[in-house]
């Protein structure tokens, strides 16, 4: 934030008007909300929304002949021979080749527009909305981003570090880039989605994992992940036309997750790493010889072949490249925790939601899941003060910034969404105690101020909005748009009042990224987003990759 931004938002809070009803404490960041006006949660997704669960572990990894085991050497090489046969048993290569996905889900609807990512109407973000409609969205009248310094004829309030414009006080944009270097941010840009979702439930059809792995994104070890033990992954459903059981993520939320997905066994604790894949290789090589030898005229005997030749292989593989403890383990990855780390060692042993962050992310930038959801609970936060919500987004900043760091040290491009079950809005109370940081109380649940955005990391330069001039490029990182009043035109894109056509668009840029835009048809035959021209209004940038990334 710059110095004219500092000093313009406390001068703003010294003149702040105390509000006449009394502001409430703000709750700690992992505190249940109790809500006079909510009945008491009754289901999973209700105490996750409220904060009173938090997640709880269990991953199960198999294989064939029980030879997979416990994890960990990277990117590794098996002799040429054997390297050869792992398409053939379907074994991925590092995340199939695609952009890494991962989803926030921000469970009991967190406040996205206005406050956080700036929101405008048909001219895009800086077509700025009413006062009316900004204090709606949080922000009193002396800071909303129309407001010009008059020393330099610009706004304090605007941000565009990130390429997508934030409010420069946004507790996303803070945690963001606490956690992301400042080298980095230039190779990051983002889209906005305003689009409405029902309020405090998990039955919005949010989550696009599925399709995003229909799009071709897979992993190494595991197709998807998520912090949840649900179908999505997440506190969000998927689009039922999308579930595939066959597919259903894997539960990942802390470190021990994460290495108990693979067991090498006992074998590399008796030789080396490089010997117990020799004696693998070996067992592989003899096992195909005796098979071949093996006169088959029946189709269920080359099955059995098929499945004895992959299990040896894959058994190879996985220890080849997981041997090494170090290698799946987060807290174990010094570009993740420790000195020079993303998080320091503080930060990751005290703080859940920071060892969940690390746990997929490890496992999706690296390309040994396609795709991973991080549900975070606690965002329905209009608990009578500002304060409570803020504390929250800093924290979910600080993990989306993470990730975006990660992928950065890692070298690979990512492209991370957020979203959550409807929103809030403000009555203009204004509370201005310190975290509070003199901006708008959260009254209540509405679901017509919400929005979903996507942010893009690329390590080939800054990704690029899809436009000839300045006014096109503004519409496309603006995907659709709200009404002066500050709620959804409902009428502006197919996804503004349906969440799975919502869902449809998230896939439509995630394919646009890698230039396959069209085959949008392909995978899904009957999505809602219409013609060629059409969807092409509803993507936001220029390819990063041509086909599979190197």
């Amino acid at each position: 934030m710059s110095k004219n931004t500092r000093n313009t938002r406390f001068s703003v809070k010294n003149k702040i008007r105390r509000a006449s009803t009394r502001i409430n404490t703000a709750h700690g960041k992992d505190d249940a909300l109790y809500h006079n006006d909510h009945a008491r949660p009754i289901t999973r997704r209700e105490f996750i929304s409220q904060g009173f669960m938090c997640g709880t572990g269990l991953a199960l990894g198999s294989s064939v002949l029980s030879l997979f085991a416990n994890p960990q050497k990277a990117f590794a090489e098996l002799s040429p021979d054997l390297e050869a046969l792992k398409a053939g048993c379907g074994i991925a290569t590092q995340g199939a080749g695609k952009i890494p996905f991962i989803v926030f889900d921000l469970a009991g609807g967190a406040n996205i527009a206005g406050s956080n990512v700036l929101v405008g109407g048909r001219g895009g973000q800086l077509d700025f909305l009413s006062t009316q409609g900004y204090s709606r969205q949080g922000l009193p009248g002396d800071m909303t981003p129309s407001v010009a310094n008059p020393d330099t004829g610009l706004s304090d309030f605007v941000n565009t570090e990130l390429g997508l414009a934030f409010h420069s006080d946004s507790a996303f944009l803070r945690g963001i880039t606490d956690k992301l270097a400042l080298t980095n941010r230039a190779n990051v840009n983002g889209a906005v989605i305003p689009a409405r979702s029902e309020n405090d439930t998990g039955n919005n059809p949010h989550n696009p994992m599925y399709g995003i792995n229909k799009a071709g994104a897979d992993g190494s070890l595991l197709t998807l992940v998520g912090s949840r033990n649900s179908d999505s992954g997440g506190n969000s459903m998927a689009p039922q036309s999308m579930l595939d059981e066959s597919k259903r993520p894997t539960k990942v939320d802390r470190p021990s997750d994460v290495t108990g997905l693979v067991d090498t066994g006992d074998l590399v604790g008796l030789l080396n790493q490089g010997d117990s894949v020799a004696v693998m290789e070996s067992i592989q090589r003899i096992s195909d010889m005796k098979l071949g030898r093996v006169n088959s005229g029946i189709s269920s005997d080359e099955v059995v072949k098929d499945l004895v030749r992959c299990g040896y292989v894959k058994s190879a593989d996985i220890t080849d490249r997981f041997g090494d403890p170090s290698a799946l383990d987060p807290a174990l990855d010094p570009v993740i925790v420790g000195e020079g780390g993303i998080f320091s060692e503080e930060e990751f042993s005290n703080d859940r939601e920071f060892q969940k962050t690390a746990s997929v992310m490890k496992l999706v930038v690296n390309g040994f899941a396609g795709a991973g959801t991080i549900t975070m609970g606690g965002y329905d936060y209009h608990v009578g003060n500002r304060a409570t919500g803020e504390i929250r987004d800093l924290r979910a900043g600080r993990c989306m910034g993470a990730c975006l760091e990660y992928a950065a040290r890692v070298g690979v491009p990512l492209m991370m969404y957020v979203c959550s079950d409807g929103s809030v809005f403000s009555n203009g109370m204004i509370d201005d105690s310190l975290d509070g940081r003199g901006k708008g109380v959260w009254t209540g649940d509405n679901s017509s101020t919400a929005s979903s955005f996507f942010l893009v990391y690329n390590p080939g330069g800054t990704p690029q909005l899809i436009g000839a001039d300045e006014v096109q490029m503004a519409q496309h990182q603006q995907l659709g748009f709200m009404r002066r009043d500050g709620s959804v035109e409902t009428a502006a894109t197919p996804a503004a009042n349906n969440v799975n056509l919502l869902v449809e668009t998230v896939i439509l840029n995630y394919l646009a990224l890698h230039g396959e835009q069209a085959r949008l048809a392909e995978y899904f035959p009957n999505h809602g987003l219409g013609n060629a021209s059409l969807m092409d209004s509803l993507t936001a940038f220029q390819p990063i990759v041509n086909g599979r990334i190197a």
